[in-house]
């Protein structure tokens, strides 16, 4: 199955998605309808994942544009499962957009997706750290947007959501850190090296860490709960591709370019 085909599953899935948002919203007592053509605009977009890694001979994870067919992946499957768990309609519409956001971006812009992937790539713990890391950003997303709606609609609550979020979220986030760190072992030699990715992700794990030491302490009003959690997921976008766009990305190890 090759990137030409994309465009088809992207749009079918997201389809699917967009009719299981706008029924959540319209008929909220048809939850059953809306979780079913959601889960079925994941598993549309999830054949095409497990086709394109069939047709490269290798795990879709190597470009910008594969880590986004991911992250789209698992953002409409944790928006899917937190509307299942707390029938927040408005956000099961919001992670469909999202989702189709970074489908957009890979349709308009695609990348060279060939079969080639660097040494650096070959170790059996590159493929869950990447997939542990992009649920953890898909999980963090909830979060995100329940934070930023806290912040904007006042009088509503979304802490316990949050919390439970935010928890699986981190330790995630902290499961990819150990699977990427032996990864790098592997790799280059060392377990942890400073590099400017690896500087990113030791501060979003340091946000994440900082709001449950806040909310377990009950040190601190919801409000400044809410803007740790939209910080920590602004560092997560530093840490998964804002970094490439400074100066001190040309040192990393985390460009992976064939003739690496």
């Amino acid at each position: 199955m090759g990137w030409e085909t994309f465009t088809y599953f992207a749009a079918v899935s997201m389809l699917l998605s967009l009719a299981g948002g706008v029924t959540a919203m319209a008929a909220p007592r048809r939850a059953a309808v809306s979780l079913s053509l959601s889960w079925a605009g994941v598993a549309v977009l999830g054949a095409f994942v497990a086709g394109m890694w069939v047709s490269l001979g290798r795990p879709p994870m190597r470009t910008m544009g594969e880590t986004r067919l991911w992250y789209s992946l698992f953002v409409m499957a944790a928006g899917a499962m937190v509307y299942g768990r707390w029938r927040y309609r408005w956000l099961l519409l919001f992670t469909t957009v999202l989702s189709s956001v970074f489908c957009f971006i890979n349709i308009f812009r695609p990348e060279i997706h060939d079969r080639t992937l660097v040494p650096a790539l070959q170790s059996p713990f590159f493929i869950p750290h990447v997939t542990v890391y992009m649920f953890a950003y898909g999980i963090l997303a909830c979060a995100f947007l329940l934070a930023v709606a806290a912040l904007v609609r006042r009088g509503h609550d979304y802490l316990e959501s949050v919390d439970n979020l935010v928890y699986i979220g981190t330790g995630l986030l902290f499961t990819g850190m150990l699977t990427g760190s032996i990864w790098a072992k592997q790799a280059w030699g060392d377990f942890w090296d400073w590099d400017p990715k690896e500087t990113w992700a030791a501060m979003t794990a340091a946000a994440y860490l900082a709001y449950i030491h806040l909310r377990l302490t009950r040190s601190s009003r919801s409000r400044w709960l809410y803007v740790a959690v939209v910080v920590g997921f602004l560092l997560l976008q530093m840490c998964w591709y804002g970094y490439k766009y400074l100066p001190s990305s040309a040192e990393s190890l985390h460009l992976y370019n064939v003739a690496q």
